[in-house]
């Protein structure tokens, strides 16, 4: 990728029915982190939906440098497994590692793989206004043959894989029209997108320790951004223990601040004992739905989205 600003993933959109037709390709929805992979002989660099370097992150990706393929920019996920089905949770560890010798040594304990399902460029040949099926079908043959890479299957029936994935516990459906070009950055309705499961990613404006205790994370209160500023949207404290509290409470620490970022005054029940910080950091949070008064029910907290800035939820 000549730069991290040169590309930018193309999104899909929220849709509310799954297409039919010939003119679609449905392939699974992966529970991982969006990134771009530039192959190349001398090595691979990956880079984040955000912009952001995290070739370190994942060390086991730069055997595709070994494969002999010509120089390739690869759109794809990459997802670790739980029992056999990707895991964002999974993948928590892996996605905000920068020293490079314990990036090694996860890998070794928690590998993952790189879910690559469109093909930007090929041997210096740009390839964004092919085709999504011209794009496919090169990805199909460029022979990505390695345990670290798969190339995902498509399927011509999209409401049939949106009941098999949800049997399987998977996260969705994306259906894609076979005529789209790649717009970087862009969200467009060529590309719609069907989660099974209900979550969805907010901004933390603060937090609250367990009762009794300044060390471990309790809750965190997360929020919508909007045009209008930050909505509150709840207390996540179900999710939060372990491991995936101290993560969070480290990444927190040095974004304290004094006044509460959210747009709204919150209730005096939600403002006791919180922590203001600024709002920077995106968690996914599964739920069942909004409450009328606009917060999450029975919210779950899932991990930090490092690959996400609050500005990529606005329309999302």
């Amino acid at each position: 990728m000549r730069q991290t600003g040169a590309v930018l993933p193309m999104l899909a959109t929220k849709g509310d029915h799954v297409p039919a037709g010939e003119g679609w390709a449905h392939e699974v929805k992966w529970d991982g982190m969006r990134v771009l992979v530039d192959v190349r002989r001398s090595g691979v660099r990956v880079w984040s939906r955000n912009e952001n370097d995290v070739t370190v992150s994942f060390p086991e990706l730069q055997a595709l440098a070994a494969l002999g393929l010509p120089d390739v920019v690869l759109d794809g996920e990459v997802v670790a497994l739980t029992d056999g089905v990707p895991s964002f949770g999974a993948l928590a560890d892996r996605m905000h590692v920068r020293d490079a010798a314990r990036a090694q040594r996860l890998a070794e304990r928690n590998p993952v793989t790189l879910i690559a399902f469109d093909l930007l460029s090929a041997d210096g040949e740009e390839l964004l206004e092919r085709p999504l099926s011209e794009r496919r079908a090169r990805l199909e043959g460029v022979g990505l043959d390695h345990p670290v890479v798969a190339v995902p299957p498509t399927y011509a029936d999209g409401a049939v894989l949106l009941d098999a994935a949800e049997q399987q516990g998977l996260e969705g459906v994306v259906s894609k029209r076979l005529s789209s070009r790649y717009h970087p950055g862009r969200r467009s309705r060529d590309w719609l997108k069907f989660p099974i499961r209900p979550t969805a990613s907010y901004v933390v404006g603060g937090f609250r320790w367990e009762t009794g205790s300044e060390h471990r994370l309790g809750a965190v209160l997360v929020g919508e951004p909007t045009a209008s500023g930050l909505h509150f949207r709840g207390r996540v404290g179900s999710g939060i223990a372990g491991r995936a509290g101290v993560v969070l409470a480290e990444l927190l620490a040095p974004l304290r601040t004094s006044t509460s970022p959210f747009a709204e005054e919150l209730p005096r029940l939600d403002r006791q004992g919180t922590v203001w910080v600024e709002p920077r950091l995106v968690v996914d949070v599964q739920h069942l739905a909004l409450t009328t008064d606009g917060r999450l029910r029975q919210p779950a907290y899932r991990g930090v989205r490092g690959d996400l800035d609050p500005d990529d939820l606005l329309g999302a």
